[in-house]
């Protein structure tokens, strides 16, 4: 499972979903699908416009968690 914490970034600076859209030019449903986790795919030039914005690696906004699977 891959987690996204851009609800905690953005949290952290007190950021509105509206506020990251005008700092990266992404679009409010890419930006929301994120921040509620939902997203089943992304961009790179995405992550990419997030790490900036955030001044952060890709591992402060995506994480791999491990899987549930029983084998």
């Amino acid at each position: 499972m891959i987690r996204c914490h851009l609800a905690r970034l953005m949290g952290e600076r007190k950021m509105r979903i509206s506020d990251v859209m005008r700092e990266t030019g992404l679009s409010r449903t890419t930006v929301t699908l994120l921040y509620k986790e939902t997203a089943l795919k992304v961009d790179l030039e995405a992550l990419d416009k997030l790490c900036d914005l955030f001044n952060c690696p890709l591992s402060d906004i995506l994480e791999k968690m491990p899987s549930d699977r029983q084998g």
